[in-house]
């Protein structure tokens, strides 16, 4: 009898402690800090049609687009004029888009070597300098230019978007982003470093070029591009013959940082 209560007593001490020390693991689960939340995948997303252009915009140039292509929900225009290559966005155009409900994508394109810190955020000023001048409210994600032909690496990158992020403005990067070009190698790099570029940086990439089309006849949502990079703008289409324009897909998440009328951060 005194055997039997001993042994017992022994196996309510282990199922006591068994207890404890599971009770003690699903409170240190609990209290672990989570993963952040993943960005919206193609499923949740609303996908938008939009054009982009060098070209000052009017009522004569929007109009040959909304003729031959429809109505873009955004579009694409630049910050400053670049002599031969493009003319920067006015107030005045600024305006006239808002009016017709169309959102603008925010483009710096005044550079040609996309290396180094100091050329990163002496970049990033610039544009900001830009956009201020413009009025652009706080939250409009502004693109840094890095064209297939341009010198790239992970510091100019890092420095872009460190001092966008420490602006009123969002960072954001159109380029090339397959799985073998320099702005991806450039991009893998970067996050190493820094994973809040991966995280706040909004991606514009012009792969596949399948040829601009109408609204309508737009192709699915399929950027090329590695896992490791969300791509939520893809620039399908370049240089439409009928209206100098390139056409873009965008994903709803994205055009919540373009530049719309007063609220840079809503879709109007």
């Amino acid at each position: 009898m005194r055997n039997r209560t001993k042994l017992g007593k022994i196996f309510v001490s282990l199922l006591v402690a068994t207890i404890l020390t599971s009770c003690q693991k699903s409170s240190q689960s609990n209290t672990e800090p989570q993963p952040p939340p993943k960005r919206n995948t193609q499923e949740q997303s609303i996908i938008y049609w939009g054009v982009d252009s060098a070209d000052k915009v009017d009522q004569a140039f929007l109009g040959c687009i909304t003729e031959n292509f429809g109505e873009p929900k955004a579009f694409g225009r630049y910050l400053g004029s670049k002599e031969g290559v493009s003319a920067g966005i006015t107030t005045e155009e600024a305006q006239f888009l808002h009016e017709k409900a169309i959102k603008i994508m925010v483009i710096y394109n005044h550079f040609t070597d996309a290396t180094k810190l100091e050329n990163g955020e002496a970049e990033a000023k610039a544009a900001i300098a830009l956009a201020q001048e413009l009025g652009i409210p706080e939250g409009v994600a502004i693109f840094a230019d890095i064209e297939p032909n341009y010198p790239v690496d992970a510091e100019f990158i890092q420095e872009w978007v460190h001092t966008l992020q420490s602006s009123p403005y969002k960072p954001g990067i159109y380029g090339v982003f397959t799985s073998d070009s320099n702005n991806t190698s450039a991009y893998n790099k970067a996050i190493e470093t820094n994973k809040s570029i991966q995280n706040e940086t909004i991606i514009w990439s012009s792969n596949p070029v399948i040829g601009v089309t109408q609204k309508g006849k737009a192709p699915a949502y399929k950027p090329n591009a590695p896992e490791t990079i969300d791509v939520q703008i893809w620039q399908y289409g370049i240089d439409g013959q009928s209206c100098n324009i390139d056409t873009n897909l965008i994903k709803s998440e994205a055009l919540e940082f373009h530049w719309g009328h007063g609220d840079g951060s809503r879709v109007p």
